[in-house]
């Protein structure tokens, strides 16, 4: 069994949860609440690099090593 690490760009407004993973393109899901999010984003990307692997497609994995937001008033 090989892990995998990717970089997962997540986001919340008024309509639910929104989570994107940039190193596999097309590669995206939403959830009503975070926990419902996360399970489907397990579930998208298994499927994702499943695909990609039985295609014999590279998998391009995360060299992010922090990401962080930031605020500033002005």
């Amino acid at each position: 069994m090989t892990n995998y690490k990717f970089t997962v760009v997540v986001e919340q407004d008024e309509d639910g949860w929104f989570a994107n993973v940039p190193e596999l393109q097309g590669c995206f899901t939403q959830g009503d609440n975070y926990e419902e999010l996360i399970e489907n984003l397990k579930d998208i990307v298994r499927g994702h690099v499943e695909l990609r692997l039985e295609r014999g497609e590279e998998i391009q994995q995360s060299s992010v090593l922090s990401v962080t937001s930031l605020e500033i008033a002005l």
